[in-house]
């Protein structure tokens, strides 16, 4: 069994298990995930595992020339307390968003000077990658305690997951458009693509999926059209709970493992990966409605 994209790729402050042993099969889907997935050995992962913890930990030259102690902390220590302060940070997004404001409320929380904030180099994209990492932990040890996911057919694992992960995102739903935001601008985009492409794939890895075929990359590009779509859907949707999403969701999986669907609907899922979060997406989710 290979080992999937998320357990080999988050971050140290977020990964709290040791992965299990097997050969990865790194994603690279034909669209949009090509550029921010790259293919690889062993090395391959490590390094990406490195250049994004560097986000976390390296302060920038103009926060080294404010703060001295930056640069004589240890690296883990900061690591760490950074940690605290991002995860600290999301209780107060609700009413402050995805915004320095927010994390400086959350270093107090946690009894740090508010100062720390300016080691993030992209503050509100910090933590809106920590909440999408932090969220994708908690799948996975969703996806490794529950035996009654186990019990499910393939189609109906894969819609229950992206529900419970779409779940996560309900009480930051006024503030989700501003994440989405964020996630789209050019220096943060290709973390995006890599954190999506890392959830879709550990969800068909959960699902049972092992295919290393050309199949490989059409379910992963289908299931991100999939979960970028519904995500959309969520954020419009009154109903109570979101209902009317998750029978969004349900129609557009049991279409995805309907082997008798035109390629047609297939390439607007695909076409939705590679549209990002914009408006284009939207669209799509138009044309499926109408199909």
């Amino acid at each position: 069994m290979y080992l999937s994209a998320a357990r080999r790729l988050l971050p140290a402050a977020i990964c709290r298990r040791t992965p299990r042993l097997g050969s990865p099969t790194p994603f690279s889907a034909p669209i949009a995930h090509r550029a921010a997935f790259s293919a690889g050995t062993a090395e391959n992962a490590q390094n990406h595992k490195t250049e994004y913890a560097a986000a976390f930990n390296s302060p920038s030259s103009s926060d080294e020339g404010r703060n001295p102690r930056a640069t004589a902390i240890p690296r883990a220590h900061w690591q760490e307390e950074q940690a605290r302060v991002l995860h600290a940070s999301l209780g107060h997004v609700i009413r402050l968003g995805w915004t320095d404001a927010a994390m400086v409320a959350g270093a107090k929380e946690v009894g740090l000077s508010p100062s720390i904030v300016g080691s993030f180099p992209r503050k509100e994209a910090a933590l809106v990658e920590f909440f999408m990492d932090d969220s994708l932990q908690k799948l996975i040890d969703i996806i490794d305690t529950k035996e009654d996911l186990k019990n499910l057919i393939p189609s109906h694992r894969v819609s229950k997951l992206v529900r419970i992960r779409l779940e996560m995102q309900a009480p930051y739903i006024s503030k989700w458009p501003q994440a989405l935001s964020i996630q789209a601008q050019p220096s943060n985009i290709s973390t995006s693509f890599k954190q999506r492409a890392m959830l879709v794939d550990e969800i068909w890895h959960a699902a049972g999926d092992e295919a290393t075929d050309t199949d490989w990359y059409v379910k992963r590009t289908v299931l991100g059209g999939i979960y970028s779509t519904t995500e959309l859907y969520m954020l419009t949707d009154n109903s109570p709970d979101f209902q009317d999403t998750w029978d969004f969701l349900d129609e557009r999986v049991r279409d995805a493992f309907d082997l008798k669907k035109t390629l047609q609907e297939v390439k607007y899922l695909a076409e939705a990966v590679g549209a990002g979060m914009g408006g284009p997406a939207q669209g799509f989710v138009k044309k499926i409605l109408q199909g």
